[in-house]
């Protein structure tokens, strides 16, 4: 994914929690959507393995486990790693989790899982079909045969369009401390925008602002369906917010049995 990318997570690890209102609240709130799709997918959670490849801080990994799903997760930030296991020790989660970049999942030890997940647009990072295939393809070796495969990305369909140049501001309060998130998009040609990520925080020395870079190559939905069919996923479906309930458009498909 470059090192760019793996970078800007590992700078934004300890800070991610504050891109949210209420960081713990989002990880149930997402664990209570994206639970049932996998319930009616897979099974019960009890009997369901699950591998989140692009886990973070655990922001959905955590919520399944919860749920009782069995959940593994790895990452390309070996920071964020950390932070998810930080995070799984305080609420008494077991959850694997190890360092790996979605395109070399040959390195994660277990395979098998009835689902792989990939949230929070974390495709888009890559550039371009023939690397998203590459990862595809990763991704379906670690699958059972006719194991579900399910990925959010932001609406690119809209967005190639619309070319927002900011994402936000949001302002959020800490015990009376005030918190603006926000983003700006510095487009460059038609499928690449480098984003500047803005957290700035009242503290009681004053204001702190924290600065992070990355980038991302939008895909359009009927592109990732032609790249997930490529690569031999099969009943490959589309859900939008507003039939999932989820805050970015998810695709589901089924690795063929």
């Amino acid at each position: 994914m470059g090192e760019i990318v793996r970078d800007f997570y590992d700078d934004l690890a300890g800070s991610y929690r504050l891109m949210f209102e209420d960081w713990d609240a989002s990880v149930a709130r997402q664990a209570s959507i994206l639970g049932p799709l996998l319930e009616r997918a897979c099974g019960a959670p009890g009997t369901v393995r699950i591998l989140d490849c692009a886990c973070g801080i655990g922001t959905q990994a955590l919520g399944l486990a919860k749920l009782g799903f069995h959940v593994a997760g790895s990452d390309l930030s070996p920071v964020a790693i950390a932070e998810a296991r930080a995070e799984a020790s305080r609420r008494g989660l077991d959850l694997p989790l190890y360092a790996a970049d979605m395109r070399r999942l040959d390195s994660f030890p277990e395979a098998g899982f009835d689902a792989v997940i990939c949230m929070d647009n974390a495709l888009p990072h890559l550039p371009g079909g023939e690397v998203l295939a590459e990862a595809a393809a990763q991704m379906r070796a670690k699958l059972r045969p006719g194991g579900t495969f399910m990925a959010s990305i932001r609406d690119y369909d809209r967005l190639i369009r619309e070319r927002p140049m900011v994402q936000g501001p949001a302002l959020y309060s800490d015990a009376g401390m005030r918190r603006i998130v926000f983003q700006v998009w510095d487009w460059i040609g038609e499928r690449r925008y480098r984003f500047h990520l803005y957290i700035t925080r009242e503290t009681p020395e004053g204001w702190r602002t924290l600065h992070g870079v990355s980038e991302y190559h939008p895909v359009l939905r009927e592109e990732l369906t032609s790249i997930l069919e490529s690569t031999g996923f099969v009943h490959v479906r589309w859900l939008m917010p507003a039939e999932s309930g989820f805050y970015q458009p998810l695709v589901l498909c089924v690795a063929p049995g």
